[in-house]
């Protein structure tokens, strides 16, 4: 039995104890006239605010909801996903849960473990709060996560003080940052710092930008119509640049053994002149409202750093262009009977969930940019008086379109998973590009031939 099979056995057998002392709990519940629901939240307690996020969004819903008891769970990364299928495997879902509108949670999706919660919106006269782009069907053709918002998986983070120091020139174009190399290695300190060890990093946050701007908006539509294969040369020179960065040290190869989030810190301390992770990683750097601790303080955050997207790939075809996919959000578990109590305690809790006043909150810590069109970010950044990594992240949104598909987004994991082992060999220097391309094309040709 290989590792990851014996956690997800470990797993599913937690699910089974779990789901009986949760039946125990909600039948003590019902005699108190509580709905108990079970929620799975996806939350890093080692970040900043997220004390503050249980304290300020949770702890603050059940003072406001005595009718309804919340059960959670909160994990993170890796064990989240293990979770969540290890819950899907048995059947017995969480009341609640959070979850993408593809890539990781397309087995929530296809197979109709939550329910399509655009019927509960139109109930409620809520559709036009929310922004259309974030509504749209999703992986299986119906909205089963109301997301927090839209999410771009690729952000240069840049340390202009590091650039100051060693007298070299802010640019992110691609020529211009390798010919820095040279002059930052001499001083011990690297180009860019990513966390490539966890293998859908890689994909998310730079390859997918890249395969956008060599394949054009349009890549998985014409994909899918027959019209171009991944051995054509959109692909292969895509895999070609990442095979570039880290032949000529713009990405060193130890980032393969960097767990994700690991390099934030040396990166804000000037051990990297740039980080490349996803728009989701400027709350990582923000002010702490309870300790006041910051990875970079806001005056840094004003005159040392920017946050930009990487230009000029040499023979892109598509220009400025960003990977962006439907943010992640809040599902409801399809268990629950139509109409039900716990229904309707369920609904309550999304819609507080992705209504105005967490999303302002998640807003104000960089968490996410909102969905809810209620939520005005020039009014709020001037009344909170919010640190400039937020009115960056609102003007970087502004400069990098059009917006094209993340991989892991479109792509069934059959196909994707391939890629993101074809990344890491590549920079392992295992395998070729082309080596990788046509094992991509195999894969995908074995999914349409299996769909």
């Amino acid at each position: 039995m290989t590792g990851l099979k014996r956690v997800a056995v470990v797993l599913l057998a937690l699910v089974v104890v779990s789901s009986s002392l949760f039946a125990q709990g909600t039948k003590e519940d019902a005699a108190k006239g509580q709905v108990t629901l079970n929620v799975l939240n996806y939350i890093d307690m080692s970040e900043p605010n997220s004390a503050n996020e249980v304290r300020l969004v949770w702890d603050k819903f059940e003072s406001e909801n005595p009718d309804i008891k919340i059960v959670r769970e909160d994990l993170f990364n890796e064990p989240f996903h293990y979770k969540t299928e290890a819950y899907i495997a048995s059947g017995q879902l969480p009341d609640v849960l959070y979850m993408w509108p593809s890539g990781r949670s397309t087995s929530l999706h296809t197979t109709g473990s939550v329910k399509d919660l655009m019927p509960l919106l139109e109930k409620d006269g809520l559709v036009d709060d929310y922004n259309p782009a974030a509504l749209a069907p999703q992986f299986s053709g119906f909205l089963g996560e109301l997301p927090n918002g839209i999410t771009t998986t690729h952000m240069l983070f840049v340390n202009k003080k590091v650039l100051r120091d060693n007298g070299l020139t802010l640019s992110t174009d691609y020529n211009d940052m390798k010919k820095m190399v040279s002059t930052l290695k001499a001083k011990g300190i690297e180009l860019i710092a990513m966390d490539n060890m966890d293998d859908w990093v890689m994909q998310s946050c730079l390859f997918s930008m890249v395969v956008g701007r060599y394949g054009g908006t349009d890549w998985y539509d014409r994909l899918e119509a027959g019209e171009i294969s991944f051995t054509d040369d959109w692909f292969v020179k895509s895999l070609e640049l990442i095979d570039d960065m880290y032949k000529s040290g713009m990405i060193n190869r130890n980032t393969l053994s960097s767990p994700y989030g690991a390099s934030r810190s040396s990166f804000a301390t000037g051990k990297a002149a740039f980080l490349i992770d996803g728009d989701w990683a400027t709350g990582s750097f923000m002010t702490d409202i309870t300790t006041g601790d910051a990875l970079i303080n806001a005056k840094a955050q004003a005159d040392d750093f920017e946050l930009m997207a990487i230009t000029n790939l040499p023979g892109e075809v598509v220009k400025n262009s960003n990977s962006g996919v439907v943010g992640t959000g809040w599902g409801m578990s399809a268990n629950i009977a139509a109409g039900s109590a716990k229904e309707e305690a369920a609904w309550r809790l999304i819609k507080y969930l992705q209504g105005e006043y967490v999303q302002t909150y998640r807003l104000s810590t960089g968490a996410s940019f909102p969905s809810n069109l209620k939520v005005d970010v020039a009014k709020v950044a001037a009344e909170q008086n919010l640190e400039p990594f937020i009115t960056k992240r609102a003007e970087y949104y502004n400069k990098y379109v059009p917006i094209t598909p993340v991989i892991d987004g479109v792509l069934h994991s059959d196909v994707y998973n391939v890629i993101n082992s074809g990344l890491q060999e590549i920079g392992l220097g295992s395998k070729t590009p082309r080596t990788v391309a046509a094992e991509v094309q195999r894969a995908w040709e074995a999914f349409l031939k299996n769909k």
